[in-house]
């Protein structure tokens, strides 16, 4: 779907790749209906876009009657939509499952997998009506190739991968098309909080496996990226030469996939 003269919703759009996407949608003739949590940020990204196109949005997705009221929101503001981009998501404490506490596993659940979920069965049976429509959801290469440290966000992520493959599937029939986003590590705030150094597993510049030299994709790329997958309407993308190479590596030998990243974060694991 081209992004020009569409309206799109975008969340977690104060921030990182999310900000990004908000403001390159703009630059290609989009108008976008930016979701935060954040009402300040979001207006800060109101400042920098400077755009009659652009409507902000405050909404805790892990909530169901909050993307239901942003639901109408948006709905009365624009009358209709005709994309969506479900970004938003968390990153758990760098911590095994033994060591994290319910609270935590609970809030990466609720925002990641089932905020996703309530967006999209929120806007679907409207999209579904439209000429074309189109939904693209970011999961993560930690969705497909396990990170200890990471055992929740990563099956968060797969949730979200599994669930918008099937989406996909079930949308064959209608003018909707569907797009999974699977980025690898990026330089944004949501790596940093994970306080795990990822570049050791996939052979980035902190890293003793010069030979790869894989580096954090930067917010502007991998926004590039994922709007380029949308345009083309791709059923799935890697973004990034991690994702790229991790789902090589798992599809080669998945069982020996887990005792790799393990040998390259075991000194950050409290077992």
């Amino acid at each position: 779907m081209k992004v020009n003269g569409k309206i799109i919703v975008v969340t977690g759009a104060a921030g990182g790749v999310g900000r990004q996407l908000v403001l390159q949608l703009l630059e290609k003739g989009a108008t976008v209906a930016a979701v935060d949590i954040s009402k300040p940020r979001l207006e800060e990204l109101a400042k920098e876009a400077n755009s009659k196109k652009l409507t902000i949005h405050v909404c805790d997705l892990s909530k169901l009657e909050s993307v239901e009221a942003v639901y109408a929101e948006i709905i009365a503001t624009h009358k209709f939509v005709d994309g969506l981009i479900n970004n938003a998501g968390v990153i758990q404490p760098f911590a095994t499952i033994g060591k994290l506490d319910y609270k935590k596993i609970d809030f990466v659940m609720n925002v990641n997998f089932y905020g996703t979920l309530y967006m999209c069965k929120t806007f679907l049976p409207m999209l579904q009506k439209r000429p074309v429509a189109h939904i693209l959801n970011v999961s993560s290469m930690g969705g497909f190739f396990p990170v200890p440290g990471q055992s929740i966000y990563g099956a968060s992520k797969a949730a979200i991968k599994l669930m918008t493959e099937a989406l996909y599937a079930e949308n064959l029939a209608t003018n909707v098309n569907v797009t999974l986003a699977l980025p690898g590590a990026m330089a944004t705030d949501i790596a940093k909080n994970s306080k795990v150094d990822i570049s050791k597993a996939t052979g980035g510049e902190n890293s003793n496996q010069k030979k790869h030299n894989v580096k954090m994709l930067s917010a502007d790329k991998a926004a590039r990226i994922i709007i380029k997958a949308m345009e083309k309407n791709k059923f799935q993308v890697y973004v990034g030469r991690d994702s790229k190479m991790l789902h090589f590596i798992y599809k080669l030998n998945p069982k020996a996939a887990p005792k790799m990243m393990y040998k390259a974060l075991k000194d950050q694991l409290d077992i």
